[in-house]
């Protein structure tokens, strides 16, 4: 078994001090950032059905000083427009424990999660990942006589806060934010944070669901394909009452850690996809993958239609016909009822964890293995080198 990614108590020493503290955000900002000449960049952003979607191209934001001012309030133009940072245990959005979404109090791009925030102790808001890594720049800062990471709006340059390397798993980051940079908006709510630029992600895509052992495994062998959009790890052949880490790990709730897979039919087809799967697995090991072992860990196909049910069954005919193993397959063949995404801790995680010990051994001779037999197949860019 894998080691369980739950994240430690948290840091006790990040700061004890107020002193500390208010070293590590100090209150007087630099000046205002300037106009950037940039007419476009890549960000996230959601749709009308509340989902989030992209990259997508999206005008960068350029106002003059005159109207920020008249957009925002003094506080907000003070620390956002000018580097500022509010006092530690003062921001508004500290203590909230509501579940949604804080956007660029600025601009409205989304920038972090509910699910991503943690107590630091620190006095201001933190997570330990954005919602898009796009939609957050970084820039070195040499203020104040320290050498800092400053995180911006990717979209409208706003200041936010500084990114610090003592923050818990799975990232191991810590995005101090200022509540003045941020505005919030409740999960169910998430449809009104549409923006026009996500017309322009409405091309067809499709979904495939498999399942193979570790889903931190499977998700980064997909991720490296060029033509796949999003890899999402989860859980396929159980209810919603079951459909978490916890529960799953028991093998009795019929979940498989399965992971779902949001690609370009016109760049990767769906036998393509399954090419790769069964190249980066064990497909004949009954409910194991290595020291993975349970039903959770099973090989399976979860098909969402006919004709994937169809391309699964003659994919699977061709390999015992060419007795492609030494062993018969005993992959599953499910329909899908439902897909449900894992916690967060557990996405991107071979990416967002490369040293650690299991990802090492396991996930990335996986992503090795792909890179090697399918080199006409990869993205210009592995995500692991971001």
């Amino acid at each position: 078994m894998r080691p369980s990614p739950r994240a430690p108590l948290l840091h006790a020493l990040i700061l004890l001090a107020a002193g500390a503290c208010w070293a590590s955000e100090p209150e007087e900002g630099r000046k205002a950032l300037p106009k950037k000449e940039s007419p476009m960049v890549q960000v996230r952003v959601f749709n009308a059905q509340g989902e989030l979607v992209g990259p997508v191209p999206s005008p960068k934001v350029v106002k003059s000083d005159a109207e920020w001012r008249k957009l925002l309030t003094e506080e907000q133009y003070r620390i956002a427009r000018g580097a500022g940072t509010e006092r530690p245990f003062c921001g508004t959005l500290l203590d909230n424990k509501r579940e949604g979404i804080y956007t660029c109090v600025c601009c409205g791009l989304p920038l972090f999660s509910s699910a991503s925030k943690f107590n630091s102790g620190t006095g201001w808001p933190s997570f330990f990942q954005p919602v898009a890594r796009e939609n957050v720049a970084e820039r070195e800062d040499e203020s104040h006589g320290m050498v800092r990471t400053e995180i911006n709006c990717a979209r409208c340059d706003a200041h936010l806060g500084h990114v610090f390397d003592d923050g818990p798993r799975p990232t191991g980051l810590r995005y101090c934010l200022n509540s003045e940079s941020l505005a919030f908006t409740d999960l169910a709510d998430a449809r009104k944070l549409a923006d026009p630029a996500a017309a322009t992600a409405a091309k067809p895509t499709a979904t495939a669901v498999f399942a193979g052992g570790c889903f931190w495994c499977v998700e980064a062998v997909f991720e490296e394909l060029d033509g796949v959009l999003e890899a999402t790890s989860g859980y396929a052949g159980g209810t919603k009452e079951t459909a978490n880490y916890k529960a799953v790990c028991t093998g009795t709730t019929g979940h498989a850690e399965a992971v779902q897979i949001t690609y370009d039919p016109a760049r990767i087809s769906y036998v393509d996809l399954l090419k790769v799967h069964f190249a980066t697995h064990d497909p004949t090991t009954l409910n194991r993958q290595g020291n993975d072992e349970g039903p959770q860990y099973r090989s399976a196909i979860f098909f969402g239609n006919d004709e994937e049910k169809e391309l699964a069954e003659a994919f699977l005919a061709d390999l015992a016909d060419a007795k492609a193993y030494k062993s018969p397959v005993v992959t599953t063949l499910e329909p899908l009822k439902e897909f449900f995404p894992a916690e967060a801790y557990h996405q991107n995680y071979v990416c967002t964890n490369p040293g650690q010990p299991y990802v090492r051994a396991v996930a990335l001779p996986k992503v090795e293995k792909v890179r090697q037999k399918f080199k006409d197949r990869l993205k210009e860019t592995s995500p692991l080198a971001k």
